[in-house]
């Protein structure tokens, strides 16, 4: 009896700290934000390219950087190169692809959706680095150099805080 007794004094004080813990993790949001990988670049008059063969290889790299990462959503812009990069780790996760559009980044209702989840964002040189600043709340990251298809930033906010970090991943 007095086993029993000292077991369900352990699990009454153990509840508030497990609800705890579940309220701290859902309430950080981590942002993983990419540009689109190598495009198509022998037609200059195409708006809209795909990605060439070396693309298409990094965002399938992309798929297995993020192996371990578990996404609750992948955003992107509704271009060819950014829809194909997105593509194998939206599949790999099986999640569908959502849209953003790139005139109207982190806006309140984009913020408020992806509160306490763990995302990816696909862009452009001159979105994603906006993006990030955007999110950041200063302006910190200069447009990327049109041939940069591997830095990787990640922006985690929690509890208010907000940390950031650039990676380049090869």
């Amino acid at each position: 009896m007095k086993t029993v007794f000292t077991l369900l004094i352990i699990i009454f004080i153990s509840i508030p700290s497990f609800s705890q813990e579940k309220n701290t993790e859902s309430s950080t949001t981590t942002y993983y934000l990419i540009r689109h990988s190598e495009k198509d670049r022998s037609d200059k008059t195409n708006k809209n390219p795909n990605l060439n063969e070396a693309g298409t290889e990094r965002a399938k790299n992309w798929s297995q950087v993020f192996g371990n990462v578990d996404f609750d959503a992948v955003y992107s812009t509704n271009y060819n190169r950014t829809i194909e990069t997105a593509t194998p780790t939206a599949k790999s996760k099986e999640l569908e692809i959502l849209f953003y559009d790139p005139r109207n980044l982190y806006s309140e209702v984009f913020a408020k959706a992806t509160s306490g989840k763990t995302v990816l964002i696909v862009g452009h040189s001159n979105t994603t680095p906006v993006f990030v600043n955007a999110i950041l709340g200063e302006k910190k990251y200069e447009y990327m150099d049109d041939h940069d298809n591997g830095s990787l930033y990640i922006v985690t906010i929690s509890e208010g805080n907000k940390i950031d970090q650039v990676l380049k991943i090869n």
